[in-house]
């Protein structure tokens, strides 16, 4: 990340105290970074442990010794009802990811023997529910959010590709970041992803339109805006350097914004969206969840629920009271002599 250059999450917290939880935590993240845990994944654990360390310290739980089976609960009671910002309570998938940083925390606490027992080694963990995207967009809203830079510009040009970048293949922001020049191979019209997320890499379709407005951009746009000539990442900012996590979901934000689609997201909905409508194109879900880099089924799966084209379709040729009218009760209420039919936009209702 663009913002963290030269910093590692494993560096020391401050703390007056040398052997407290909050000392440890660079340590245990250090440990982590060295067996090839992903950086940006790290520094949401360092936040996560010292939001922990903290809560610990405000009850006088200072150091490993303190730690026991008691104080998980507790916290793991807090986070259950602790509001964010927007007063909305943390999601149980969001409580699993918090609760899952602090048992791999404790079971580090063991290793290094700093204290004799693992105290989250019964951790129970909330059972997360399938969430549903917030939003996806149709093809048209997808044309209408794609259309908003202006391609007239260096810039402009440079964020159209981005987008067009993200509707084709459905990757990650953090994956576009990464992405080096020898990672796009026009001659067989892949990405290649490398070290994604779980650290695993894999080939993404392109597709020809964005294949097509990917050469637009290196001839037109990158070649401006490209400072030291071994810089070897696609997408530049202004100053020439690779572009900013923060700086794309700002600019993708601000682009379905200004489409006026009346629909809210970031980066993540091109990859809902992406995935929406292969699958309503009649792709197989593990196709899908092969591009997208899931690790389990599972996780894709949650696309057939929100695949509502599909489901409507189907509903209506097989549903039998899904049919504004029904031919052979026409022709039964002819024969008894009914009422005539009231109709509502060319339609016969009962």
């Amino acid at each position: 990340m663009q913002r963290r250059k030269g910093r590692s999450p494993g560096e020391p917290v401050e703390t007056d105290d040398p052997h407290s939880l909050t000392a440890h935590i660079g340590r245990h993240l250090a440990w982590l970074e060295a067996r090839g845990y992903a950086v940006n994944g790290l520094w949401t654990r360092r936040a996560d442990l010292k939001e922990f360390c903290g809560w610990c310290a405000e009850r006088e739980v200072v150091r490993p010794p303190d730690l026991n089976r008691i104080v998980i609960d507790l916290f793991q009671r807090y986070i259950s009802q602790r509001p964010k910002k927007d007063g909305d309570l943390l999601s149980a998938t969001t409580q699993c990811k918090k609760l899952m940083t602090i048992a791999k925390y404790c079971k580090w606490l063991v290793r290094e023997r700093l204290i004799a027992y693992d105290p989250a080694a019964e951790l129970e963990l909330p059972r997360p529910g399938i969430r549903l995207p917030k939003a996806v967009l149709t093809v048209d809203e997808a044309e209408d959010v794609l259309a908003v830079p202006d391609v007239s510009s260096v810039l402009g040009l440079r964020d159209r590709t981005i987008l067009e970048v993200f509707y084709a293949t459905g990757i990650r922001r953090s994956e576009l970041i990464r992405l080096n020049l020898e990672h796009v191979e026009f001659n067989r019209g892949v990405l290649s992803i490398r070290h994604a997320k779980g650290d695993k890499d894999r080939f993404v379709p392109l597709g020809d339109r964005a294949a097509a407005w990917l050469r637009k951009y290196f001839a037109e746009s990158r070649s401006q805006l490209i400072v030291h000539s071994d810089e070897r990442a696609v997408f530049l900012s202004s100053r020439g350097s690779r572009i900013a996590d923060h700086y794309v979901t700002e600019l993708v934000s601000k682009v379905i914004e200004e489409s006026g689609i009346g629909k809210k997201g970031g980066c993540h909905l091109f990859r809902h969206t992406a995935a929406t409508l292969m699958l309503e194109g009649g792709a197989d879900i593990r196709f899908i969840q092969e591009m997208l880099g899931h690790a389990s089924p599972k996780t894709t799966q949650v696309y057939t629920r929100v695949s509502l084209h599909k489901l409507k379709a189907v509903h209506g040729a097989t549903h039998p009271g899904a049919p504004l009218k029904s031919r052979r009760k026409e022709a039964a209420n002819e024969e008894r002599g009914r009422a005539p039919k009231i109709r509502l936009d060319d339609h016969e209702l009962r």
